[in-house]
């Protein structure tokens, strides 16, 4: 037989149950209701029994209806208390469970040690696993291996498991490893982890990490919706009109097996607080990642809970956040306090939701793990066993939970990884950086305007030159011999002067110097140079070789291939000399100095 896809709606006087039945025969179907018990067949569909929420009564209202198209049917049953609201109708795990398996004998299952114990269940476990994990039992190892898993109840799964443990989880041997020591070396390798440079970069450049935070996951709007509803009627609702399970997550839950846990206050406060873990690590998963999945999505959930990474066992709903808010800003790519408290925030409204929420937060970390190969251990471990057990608690305790979550606080300060002196040494060092760029910013204005000046001086020296370079030659062209001839002796150019510092036979240097000199009482050429620009000195040494050409040798004045020809008989030793020739008629001085080289022509017909 096959259990057919169904869903149950309720209005204050009805039951609706939508039961889907495609290629059955309309004609031949039985409905069975009395008091909380449902059950239907048409075959090949039959429910076996629907466990309900609350009684239902058979007084000729009753009605059903088939509809061809969709291959569903449509029962609807009324209430035997009109107004009364049946509280858990998308817990269908649960709604399938016979009232047989709500009786005592499951639980004394699960905490017997006896040897009297079924033999065929013991074989059907061993047929699954294809071990004999419980041979070793009779041994006394158990008395060594320390419990693990949801509510405490596993041990000796890893032992059998060894290697998809390093893919699962970062606890080594975990069946010999106590809940103290586990939460000892968890705490160590946090602390090996934490990355500052990381921390710090993600702090200030925190573009997408902002960018992700503005994504509403689809609790933030039922969230709005309840609060909407409570504020008008002050009344519980519904959640199955703000929170709707897809026909794969339907699926999911009739696949379910039912079981019944017996746990103590402590193992029963382990799994509250290990819940909110769990649901911490998934809403950092959905708002990083907008929604969408990944190959990253388990490795993510399973990393930032330490439930499912460390087997821990929490005592206290603060003791969670520091452990989330510690592994959120030592493991995952984007590591931001901000991401910490909003998953804080989300995992409250979730937990305000309902037990249908939390249910279909579940159901999707479920589908992750089960499609990532090593993470399915989890599944057994932790996943389906919550929910299952989600769908049969109170809700009142749940709501308890969230009030008690909504008010714990947390601060950087209670991840114990001096978050705030690092971000102020950061903030010091960010600001001595942006001192000195503002210095280094004023100072390059400073040199451009000081090039800007000495260019404009230039300029100035330059058109200055220019035009005494034009005087010079109409005081040229006028001073011509009796014979008509040009003198190039004759005149004088001459710009500013400074004080000389080397008087040598006559011939005066300055720092700031660009003299040119024609005598004729003194027959002496001197060309002096030390910061002109070189184009002006080229132009100037030009006009005095073409001036030399054109006009007759005096006596005692060296030609350019005389000089050039002392040059090569005497080279110059050293640089930085004055080296003097006094063989022929013209002497050759030759000042070489590192920053401007100069060069001197003189005559020796002065007495």
């Amino acid at each position: 037989m096959i259990t057919p896809a169904f869903e149950l709606t309720q209005d204050p006087d009805f039951l609706t149950i939508i039961i889907r039945v495609p290629y059955a025969r309309p004609s031949e179907f039985d409905v069975y209701f009395e008091g909380e018990d449902f059950k239907f067949y048409a075959k090949p569909y039959f429910l076996r029994q629907l466990t309900l929420p609350g009684r239902i009564v058979e007084d000729g209202r009753e009605k059903a209806s088939y509809n061809t198209d969709e291959g569903t049917f449509t029962i609807r049953l009324p209430k035997e208390i009109p107004g009364q609201y049946f509280e858990g109708l998308d817990m269908l795990t649960s709604l399938l469970a016979p009232k047989k398996s709500r009786s005592a004998k499951p639980l004394v299952e699960e905490i017997a040690a006896s040897a009297e114990l079924s033999e065929e269940e013991e074989e059907e476990f061993d047929w699954e696993i294809e071990q004999t994990p419980y041979e070793e039992s009779s041994e006394g190892v158990p008395q060594l291996q320390h419990p693990y898993g949801f509510g405490n109840l596993r041990s000796g799964v890893f032992q059998r498991l060894q290697d998809e443990l390093g893919d699962v989880i970062d606890l080594k041997d975990p069946d010999q490893t106590p809940v103290d020591e586990r939460r000892r070396k968890r705490l160590a390798a946090e602390a090996a982890k934490f990355e500052p440079d990381h921390y710090l970069a993600d702090l200030f450049e925190d573009d997408v990490i902002q960018h992700v935070l503005k994504y509403k996951p689809w609790w933030v709007d039922a969230h709005k919706k309840r609060t909407a509803l409570q504020r008008e009627s002050h009344q519980e609702h519904d959640t199955h009109t703000l929170v709707v399970f897809s026909e794969e997550e339907r699926e999911q839950l009739r696949k379910f097996t039912n079981k019944s846990y017996l746990l103590d206050k402590r193992s029963c406060h382990h799994v509250y607080l290990g819940l909110i873990d769990i649901l911490l690590a998934y809403c950092y998963e959905i708002c990083v990642n907008e929604g969408d999945r990944n190959v990253e999505s388990s490795w993510n959930i399973r990393k930032l809970s330490a439930t499912l990474c460390w087997l821990e066992s929490f005592t206290c709903i603060h003791d969670v956040l520091v452990s989330f808010g510690r592994r959120v800003l030592c493991y995952p790519l984007y590591r931001h306090f901000g991401l910490v408290t909003r998953a804080f925030t989300d995992t409250v409204m979730i937990l305000q939701l309902g037990k249908a929420a939390v249910l279909k937060c579940l159901l999707d970390i479920h589908k992750i793990f089960l499609e990532s190969d090593p993470a399915y251990i989890l599944n057994d471990l932790f996943i389906t066993d919550y929910c299952i057990w989600i769908q049969k608690i109170k809700s009142k305790k749940l709501a308890a939970l969230s009030e008690s979550l909504r008010k714990t606080t947390l601060t950087k300060s209670h991840m114990g990884l001096e978050l705030e002196e690092l971000e102020a040494a950061a903030v010091l060092v960010q600001e001595e950086e942006n001192a000195l760029k503002a210095a280094g910013t004023v100072s390059k204005q400073q040199l451009l305007s000081s090039e800007s000046e000495t260019s404009d001086s230039e300029e100035s020296s330059s058109t200055s030159s220019s035009e005494t370079e034009g005087s010079d030659s109409d005081e040229q062209e006028s001073s011509t011999s009796e014979d008509g001839e040009i003198n190039p002796f004759q005149g004088t150019l001459q710009e500013e002067r400074t004080a000389p510092l080397i008087d040598c036979n006559g011939l005066r240097l300055g720092t700031n110097t660009s003299t040119l000199e024609v005598s004729d009482e003194k027959s002496k050429v001197s060309l002096q140079s030390a910061s002109l620009p070189g184009k002006l000195i080229e132009e100037l040494e030009m006009q005095m070789h073409s001036a030399m050409r054109l006009s007759e040798q005096p006596e005692g004045l060296a030609t350019a291939d005389c000089i050039s020809q002392e040059q090569e008989e005497n080279p110059v030793p050293e640089p930085d000399r004055f080296s003097e020739d006094n063989s022929g008629k013209g002497n050759l001085l030759e000042v070489s100095s590192k920053p401007n080289p100069l060069l001197f022509l003189c005559s020796t017909n002065e007495d």
